[in-house]
């Protein structure tokens, strides 16, 4: 079955939840890589949040979640497209060994220079417009506690989120107090007080939830069960996949940004320049003949920049 989110709200629509539990997708992100547990945790947690958040997102573009630590894991990224297509990928610091088990503060942040970045990439960008980064110091001992910091001081939205992972599914559900507009002042007030009451049930039930029980339950069977006595208003699934967009033409973008000169080094040094994509595993190669037909093109083209691979 495809995997899906799943999108509610309250009958006020003061309250946002969503869920899913992926399958299928999950074990694509593992396909190519030998992620010890510890890893695989995290990641996964990371992934079902990127999906949770993709899913509002309002343009046509990315999100791209990043924990950069200064332990045994250097860096976390997943990328989730508007269409919550997905790939993730791990980077290991050099000659550090990562145990089977630990948190993420003991694996990520251990010397407290850690960092959580969200990034927004529109597809089609204006003249002059740049992705939007926000970056914040990686708090909390879990990845739910370190995105629901970040939504807190980056949206002022009080945000909730339960995320487990295992390896064989990555699942999450989200709780979002959404912000009130239009009507008087009397009007405002009592709409608040029903939402702020709406908030406080609704994670009064959810608080109930245990990593177990995400793992192991599908996303129409814990929504029910969680808030049967709840008049739940449900959006269409949207069905959530692995991609990668990885090419050649981006990978010799990446090599023309790196230069001439370094590319040339590498081939004395090893005869052709080999490099395969950090998210899917592809391997790429680029001979003699390969890379002096990059850099012949690049030196006839318009002088602008070439894009690099994300």
């Amino acid at each position: 079955m495809t995997d899906q989110l799943k999108k509610y709200l309250t009958e006020d629509r003061s309250v946002r939840v969503q869920a899913v539990r992926l399958s299928d997708t999950w074990k694509a992100v593992q396909a190519n890589h030998d992620y010890p547990p510890a890893i695989t945790d995290l990641l996964g947690e990371l992934v079902a949040a990127s999906t949770l958040l993709a899913a509002n997102i309002k343009f046509d573009g990315s999100l791209v979640l990043q924990i950069q630590g200064d332990g045994p894991i250097a860096l976390l990224v997943v990328e989730c497209r508007s269409d919550l297509s997905l790939r993730a990928t791990v980077k290991m610091r050099e000659g550090h060994e990562v145990p089977s088990t630990g948190d993420m503060q003991s694996l990520l942040n251990p010397g407290g220079n850690g960092r959580f970045i969200v990034v927004l990439d529109p597809q089609r960008k204006l003249p002059g417009q740049q992705a939007y980064q926000g970056i914040v110091p990686l708090e909390g001992d879990t990845v739910a506690e370190a995105l629901q910091h970040y939504m807190k001081a980056s949206e002022q939205l009080d945000t909730r989120l339960w995320l487990s992972a295992d390896a064989d599914h990555a699942a999450g559900m989200l709780l979002q107090r959404l912000p009130h507009h239009g009507g008087g002042e009397t009007d405002r007030a009592l709409t608040e007080q029903v939402a702020a009451e709406t908030w406080e049930r609704i994670n009064a039930l959810a608080g109930t939830l245990k990593r177990d029980e995400i793992l192991a339950t599908d996303t129409d069977t814990l929504i029910h069960r969680l808030f049967w006595e709840e008049t739940l208003i449900a959006f269409d699934p949207q069905p959530v996949s692995w991609h990668c967009p990885c090419t050649r033409e981006r990978v010799a973008n990446m090599l023309r940004s790196l230069g001439e000169a370094e590319v040339n080094s590498i081939l004395e040094e090893r005869g052709q320049v080999d490099v395969a994509c950090d998210f899917c595993g592809k391997p790429y190669k680029f001979d003699s003949v390969d890379c002096a037909a990059l850099f012949s093109a690049s030196q006839t083209s318009s002088g602008e920049d070439p894009p690099t691979v994300h």
